[in-house]
């Protein structure tokens, strides 16, 4: 359709301009837009509502992380057929993350590698547009991770900061304690640290609303290590997990992307779909289907969703799919996954 053909040549299309150019031309686009775009639900969304920890969502497929960091394009996203959004990874402080050039598109593979290293205005900015803007008309996460400035040894108050200010406005939490872009942040998905961050960060939200926290988790961890962390998020009433986050694995890429291959960051795309399935199978496996799962990582098609959701997920998440392929892909995998049970 038309829309489509207008929109998706800001989607990665354009090889010639930088990623992260179109990525903002995007999202400035599509917020400037969002006042003719409800007349598209019905192309792009169905009916098929699920409830997943205690959440009612019109449909299963999500926004991931990434794309709306800072929430700029909310109205929009229900308009493309998604069921839920996440905003983020937004922090404590405003930071402008990593120095540029960050995004890189691997066209060959179906691929993205990025350092962002959690670019946004900060907690207080956020929660102040969706105070004044209101929230979207499906369920909102947010995740939420570490302000580079803050050492390890003080991550714990500033993930408390960023849960208080966002409470009010945050269907659910995701703890973002596994990015490779924010120096030493996945030390916090070990067992003591991450004990000790979701403890205290369940203490701050009982004494709120109580919003779900979920947790995302890397596609390189051991299965030994996995099992810890899940072990951790039982002893702590975390309400699910999402699997999984990019990876610094370089696995499965075209000989045309080698040479970008060698960029830091971490990887997104097709070439991560295969791990992250195997960890929501092993997540749902592990805690004997008893702890929800959003899948994310290489869904391009109604057939890769379908196949996350017999892995084990309850919900899924698009980002470099959607960014490459567009809001087409939306449209199929709600038609795929219509009725599934």
């Amino acid at each position: 359709m038309l829309f489509e053909r207008l929109l998706r040549p800001a989607l990665y299309r354009l090889a010639s301009d930088d990623p992260e150019v179109v990525h903002e031309r995007t999202v400035r686009a599509l917020t400037g837009a969002a006042p003719v775009l409800p007349a598209l639900r019905g192309f792009y969304g169905v009916d098929d509502p699920a409830t997943v920890f205690g959440l009612r969502f019109p449909n299963r497929v999500g926004l991931a992380a990434g794309m709306d960091k800072d929430g700029r394009a909310l109205r929009a996203w229900p308009a493309l057929g998604f069921g839920f959004v996440e905003v983020g990874t937004v922090t404590r402080l405003a930071q402008p993350g990593n120095p540029k050039p960050r995004l890189f598109t691997l066209a060959a593979s179906d691929a993205v590698i990025n350092r962002m290293g959690f670019n946004n205005s900060g907690a207080d900015a956020l929660a102040h547009k969706l105070a004044t803007q209101g929230k979207p008309a499906i369920p909102l996460g947010i995740s939420i991770g570490k302000s580079k400035v803050v050492p390890l040894a003080e991550a714990v108050e500033d993930y408390q900061a960023s849960l208080r200010a966002l409470d009010p406005y945050a269907d659910y939490f995701a703890i973002n304690v596994s990015s490779p872009n924010t120096p030493g942040l996945r030390a916090l998905q070990d067992k003591s640290a991450l004990a000790e961050l979701l403890a205290e960060l369940r203490s701050t939200s009982a004494s709120l609303s109580g919003t779900p926290l979920l947790v995302k988790v890397a596609p390189d961890l051991t299965d030994e290590a996995l099992a810890e962390l899940l072990e951790v998020c039982d002893a702590h009433g975390v309400a699910g997990v999402i699997a999984t986050n990019t990876t610094l694995a370089r696995d499965g890429l075209a000989p045309p992307d080698q040479p970008i291959a060698g960029e830091a960051g971490g990887l997104s795309g097709r070439p991560v779909a295969a791990r992250a399935r195997e960890v929501v199978r092993f997540v749902h496996r592990h805690t004997e289907g008893k702890l929800p799962i959003i899948g994310v990582g290489g869904i391009f098609s109604g057939a890769d969703a379908r196949a996350m959701l017999d892995a084990g997920a309850s919900l899924v998440q698009v980002y470099t799919g959607f960014a490459l392929r567009g809001p087409g892909l939306v449209r199929e995998i709600n038609r795929t996954l219509a009725g599934y049970r």
